[in-house]
């Protein structure tokens, strides 16, 4: 674990040796052609197109990530999980624009050369008309410009009582950013723009959110939730992010959802701001980081491009890291503790990818000061330590670490992939403690024989361990009691605290952008957690359209039916459905 901590740290300001995508000149593309279903207006590029040349100098280029909410990942893992994008790292997500280019310049050629391959063919010309475009417009160039990127209004309506505790009683509404939602009218109207001069790439998505007034949790309920958190006292803590203690008001806000402005150089993004985490191939969500809550503000190091060491990658194949640290919000017990995240994932061959992770929360208001010396060393503390250091100046932080890898099945590389995260607390790794670690295992199937459009998906973990910890030892600590939050919502995945669950997809691709699909999602919280535990079963039907190419609509359906006696006797449910209207301005300058 410390060669782990020192390789993020050290390496990641380090001279790259050797980059597998960016230093070498990718010379073939693929012809694109019209897709196999009569096309759509996006997909519509013209034949024979290749990015901008020379592609060689392409990589001192600064370009922005894509959000993690674009069609683009989805489309990407498929594009993967039928045989082809081998550099493509998906336990280190979001990735830029221009290293999403260099994957499909990786991957033309096996394209170009399976001759029964039209799903692929599709999915890469759309994303290629995504990515390339505007790399190719401003490459080489130094002025600064900026665009619009999208435009949208999300109307969404709840009938009947949602929960929205991801630390305790469970989630309607899982990865959405930590957005506000109760029973009624709720509305989020935004925009994103980008821009990019020369190294420097900024990017800005900011949204206006309303949601209903509520009523919350009653006192009675707040005080039962304190005590589970490990006696939270009440009187100094009367408003805790992590339980939403009644009445709630009526929320009008405006969100910076994501802001950062990034520096290339080296192969390596160098960041600051708000920026999307997601570190896990799994599609439900990744213990270490997902969508789940609102992002923090960060400064960040990742290597973008895949980085080859001479004799060291003969084993473990090419690998990247990321790296950040940046202060958490809605903590008071202690107050405004800051977190630090390193990640490095390897691929050995082109069907497998593993990877290893490692968070700390450390420092507080009243409890450890948040300085160069705390910060060393909570990053180099690896090994158990005692109570009376725990409650001290010294106090390392509350330690978690991930092991996720993803494989191509032999016999099967075009058909299924297997994939699993699990996650530690306070031991090095899942790997060397596996009977007190949480599991989230999946399998993907691209298609189905005679139905290339037809995918399915499915997930099922559990973070009940057998560790004695109980409750408290995944996602929560003894000191920092408000545990793997941010304004309440959990960082990693809505599976929460002593729960089983998973959820399934099958999905109806009618373009790459455009799906109908079907998923069900359940968990069960465990009795030992919470007085007579908690389930949760939600059905969601949703269908993504394009009109033109530039006016996507996407609407979902979902229907809830949920069991927690600490909050309401009885089986209850609830109904939420949702639309939205996104217009991407394409070549829509602003200067």
């Amino acid at each position: 674990m410390r060669f782990f901590s020192l390789i993020c740290f050290v390496v990641a300001v380090s001279f790259p040796l050797q980059s597998v995508a960016g230093q070498e000149n990718v010379s073939r593309q693929i012809a694109v052609e019209a897709p196999s279903d009569g096309g759509t207006p996006q997909q519509s590029i013209p034949p024979n197109y290749t990015p901008a040349s020379p592609i060689t100098h392409v990589s001192t280029l600064g370009t922005t990530y894509i959000p993690m909410d674009s069609w683009v990942y989805p489309a990407l893992s498929r594009l993967q999980g039928l045989g082809y994008l081998d550099t493509a790292f998906l336990g280190l997500r979001p990735w830029t624009r221009l290293s999403i280019l260099h994957m499909l310049q990786q991957t033309a050629d096996k394209i170009e050369s399976d001759t029964d391959n039209q799903e692929a063919r599709d999915i890469y010309s759309s994303v290629l008309s995504e990515v390339a475009p505007g790399i190719e417009n401003h490459f080489g160039q130094q002025a600064v410009h900026a665009e619009a990127e999208s435009v949208y209004t999300n109307l969404r309506g709840i009938a009947g009582t949602p929960l929205r505790d991801s630390f305790h009683l469970g989630q309607t509404i899982v990865n959405d950013y930590g957005r506000p939602y109760q029973e009624g009218f709720n509305n989020y109207t935004g925009f994103s723009a980008r821009s990019e001069a020369g190294r420097f790439a900024l990017y800005f998505r900011g949204e206006y959110q309303h949601a209903p007034s509520a009523a919350g949790y009653s006192p009675a309920l707040f005080a039962y939730l304190s005590q589970v958190d490990l006696n939270i006292p009440i009187a100094s803590n009367p408003n805790q992010a992590t339980i939403p203690l009644g009445p709630i008001d009526t929320t009008n806000t405006f969100r910076v959802q994501e802001a950062n402005i990034s520096y290339h150089i080296l192969n390596h993004d160098i960041s600051f701001g708000k920026t999307d985490h997601w570190w896990a191939p799994n599609q439900s969500g990744s213990f270490a980081f997902s969508t789940n809550a609102e992002n923090i503000y960060a400064f960040q190091i990742d290597r973008t491009e895949p980085l080859r060491i001479p004799l060291l990658s003969r084993l473990t194949g090419p690998f990247r890291y990321d790296f950040f640290v940046g202060s958490l919000k809605g903590h008071t017990y202690p107050n405004s503790p800051w977190m630090h995240g390193e990640k490095i994932s390897f691929k050995p061959t082109e069907n497998l990818e593993f990877g290893f992770e490692r968070t700390v929360i450390w420092g507080g208001k009243d409890h450890v000061p948040i300085t160069i010396h705390s910060f060393l060393k909570s990053f180099f503390s690896l090994q158990n330590v005692s109570g009376e250091e725990k409650l001290s100046r010294d106090d390392p932080g509350a330690r978690f670490g991930t092991f996720d890898f993803s494989y191509r099945l032999p016999f099967m590389r075009k058909w299924l992939t297997l994939y699993t995260d699990s996650l530690a607390h306070d031991d090095v790794s899942p790997v060397s403690a596996p009977r007190r670690s949480a599991y989230m295992p999946g399998l993907y199937l691209s298609h189905f024989p005679g139905m290339d459009k037809l995918d399915f998906r499915v997930e099922g973990g559990t973070t009940d361990t057998v560790s004695t910890g109980g409750p408290n030892f995944l996602y929560n600590e003894s000191i920092q009691r408000q545990g793997y939050t941010n304004k309440g919502f959990i960082m990693g995945s809505w599976l929460g605290r002593q729960s089983t669950g998973g959820q399934t997809w099958l999905t109806w691709h009618l373009s790459p952008q455009e799906h109908i699909q079907f998923s069900y999602r359940t968990a069960k919280g465990s009795r030992e957690f919470l007085a007579g535990g908690t389930t949760q079963n939600d059905y969601q039907f949703s269908v993504v359209k394009r009109i033109h190419k530039d006016i996507e609509l996407n609407g979902w359906v979902q229907y809830e039916r949920w069991v927690a006696p600490v909050y309401k006797s009885g089986p209850q449910n609830d109904t939420t459905a949702q639309f939205q209207i996104t217009w991407y301005p394409r070549d829509q300058k602003i200067f």
